[in-house]
């Protein structure tokens, strides 16, 4: 059993009993015939990871807990990057299947319910982001509109009355998306605080990065756009908003206060540090693992679940 925990890279072997298991597996010269294992057990002991993109310090962040916690169940991770084409997140799901990887945890942009639907039943999926599918398949979502909701009554509590939304544009007429999600929370905490929404407050920008950010909030600067606070849909739109904000000659917090969504690592240590919305990471994943181990084990057809992370509003310097 020591041996095959060594093997199959789980973690419960210390490292001075795992060395030694690796130099006899070195010395006798042995390696796994993978395709009997896959004979035997019905598994390849692979599951594929499918991001949007790896430069993104979110979906960095995402792989790195989902390997690690996909190791302490004796799993490997494959993962790839679909961009942002529903063509691309289609081609993950085939080829996860191809490869005959024992499921696939998918953050989709774009995939719609009716692929979802189809292609639950070709391999265990789940999946992670910010359409809702209903009951199409597992489904771990983030708690996107109250998130911003608690960040917009969380500036409101700090005094501001001129809260500006800094995000990318998106259309009214779909049913969800991350954009829209947090957008109707934003809407949520301004009314609910008795403000009325200003759509000279949304910030200009054609997408959500800190370069579009930044330029977005010096140019309703230049055009005498007053505010005194802004969520921004994303840490690292609101790292662009404070760069720009310092570029245009305001002081945060001082004069703006900027809370933003994530809590990536970098918002601890941004100089202001980053005020933000913390879903449970950990949780997210490790529901998600535990749903497609359980499609895993048990392939009988039922219903997809959707659950919703837990967060917490983390305040720091950008908004105290």
């Amino acid at each position: 059993m020591t041996v095959s925990n060594v093997i199959n890279g789980r973690r419960s072997v210390n490292t001075e009993i795992r060395k030694r298991v690796l130099q006899a597996v070195e010395q006798s010269g042995y390696t796994m015939n993978r395709s009997a294992r896959t004979l035997r057990t019905g598994t390849t002991g692979v599951i594929g990871l499918a991001v949007p993109t790896l430069s993104h310090a979110y979906f960095g962040e995402l792989s790195s807990r989902v390997i690690a916690q996909a190791a302490d169940l004796g799993y490997r991770v494959a993962v790839e990057q679909t961009g942002q084409h529903v063509e691309d997140e289609l081609d993950a799901i085939a080829m996860s299947h191809n490869l005959e990887y024992d499921g696939l945890i998918l953050s989709a942009l774009m995939l719609g319910p009716e692929e979802a639907t189809l292609l639950n039943q070709s391999i265990p999926l789940v999946l992670l982001g910010e359409k809702r599918y209903g009951e199409a398949v597992d489904h771990v979502v983030m708690p996107n509109a109250e998130g911003t909701r608690a960040a917009t009554a969380h500036l409101v509590e700090q005094g501001c009355r001129r809260v500006a939304w800094a995000s990318n544009p998106s259309l009214e007429t779909e049913l969800h998306n991350v954009v829209l999600d947090r957008l109707r929370g934003y809407r949520q905490g301004l009314e609910e605080a008795g403000l009325i929404e200003d759509p000279a407050l949304h910030v200009p920008m054609e997408l959500p990065s800190m370069r579009h950010a930044a330029e977005g909030i010096k140019e309703m600067v230049r055009n005498g756009v007053e505010f005194d606070g802004v969520v921004a849909v994303t840490d690292a739109v609101a790292f662009g908003v404070i760069r720009g904000l310092r570029d245009a000659g305001l002081r945060v917090p001082e004069d703006v206060k900027v809370v933003g969504f994530d809590d990536i690592q970098q918002a601890e240590f941004s100089v202001p540090s980053l005020s933000t919305i913390a879903p449970d990471h950990d949780w997210m994943v490790g529901t998600a693992l535990a749903l497609l181990t359980e499609r895993i084990k048990d392939r009988s057809p039922r219903p997809g679940r959707e659950l919703v992370a837990p967060f917490r509003l983390i305040v720091r310097e950008s908004t105290n």
